[in-house]
């Protein structure tokens, strides 16, 4: 990829559901002359309309422009795209962005494939909705060969403002998605079972949102000391000690069961932490739970 190329606002775009029909918006708003293609061409009409061009195939779209942005499903849907008549050859000398989600192997995998056809490579991993992209905020963890990243970084400001860089290896960005999302949905499932503790309780759970939501600032910070604490491996006693814990979650299981509620959630997190006193983590830094979970790892 020419450093030249960054001169020229040309981009395909491979893959038209939601997120990839938000990306290619964003680069019609933005100027780019911007070549589109589906596996159902339909769902092109209202980028057609907008300005974009309908490629008659993959490979009419990966020859259009040397940057090609791909956002499908899931990789067994990008792996059959490039299965398709000419794909792979067309794909020499072209930036692929790989917005995809996946696994840290799919990424390597795909890496491996791009590299193969003559092509550079940069996976990312958008953590927003389609209607939250293009905001100076929007998170974009990216990772790949520095110099592609510092060529490809216009395209990708015009999708996101929060690009995180994480280094050269391919499979980086996917597994800081996979780190992200067992935030996020543990996060929820604990705020679901909150709204059933409010809800039984006769509380107005659009209020009980509304607490969590004022909590979620100083939680964060919290998670970001713990995240220090994880990295320095000095688990003394700084904020929280795992003891805490061990009896809240006791308290939250055992009302579940005095109230009726589903034990689910409350019954895994008690669980986890009884191991970790039983392991003689309990007069230790909270994150110090880790280190029951990389016993697990080493004992598998």
């Amino acid at each position: 990829m020419s450093s030249k190329s960054n001169d020229i606002k040309e981009v395909s775009v491979l893959g038209l559901g939601a997120m990839g029909e938000a990306i290619a918006r964003l680069y019609l708003d933005q100027g780019y002359k911007v070549t589109v293609w589906n596996r159902t061409a339909g769902k092109a009409d209202a980028l057609v309309a907008k300005g974009a061009v309908l490629a008659r195939s993959a490979s009419e779209a990966v020859r259009a422009a040397r940057v090609v942005v791909m956002c499908v499903y899931d990789y067994r849907a990008a792996d059959a795209i490039f299965a398709l008549d000419g794909v792979a050859a067309a794909m020499d000398g072209r930036l692929l962005v790989q917005l995809t989600t996946g696994s840290p192997q799919d990424a390597r995998d795909a890496q491996a494939w791009a590299r193969k056809q003559g092509a550079a490579y940069l996976e990312g991993a958008i953590q927003a909705a389609p209607d939250q992209m293009g905001q100076p905020d929007t998170p974009l963890l990216v990772s790949g060969a520095r110099p592609v990243f510092d060529e490809a970084e216009p395209w990708l400001k015009a999708l996101a403002g929060g690009i995180v860089y994480l280094g050269e290896a391919a499979s980086a960005a996917a597994a800081m998605d996979l780190a992200t999302l067992s935030t996020i949905y543990g996060t929820m499932l604990g705020f679901i079972h909150g709204a059933r503790i409010a809800e039984h309780e006769g509380f107005d759970v659009a209020e009980y949102g509304r607490i969590v939501a004022g909590i979620m600032p100083t939680f964060a910070g919290f998670l970001q000391h713990e995240g220090s604490v994880i990295q320095s491996g000095d688990f003394a006693i700084s904020q929280s000690p795992m003891r805490i814990s061990v009896e809240a979650t006791r308290r939250i299981l055992q009302s579940a069961q005095d109230s009726g509620i589903d034990t689910g959630f409350p019954a895994f997190a008690a669980g986890i932490f009884q191991r970790a006193d039983a392991a003689g983590l309990g007069g230790e830094e909270l994150a110090a739970l880790i280190k029951l979970l990389r016993a697990k790892q080493t004992s598998a």
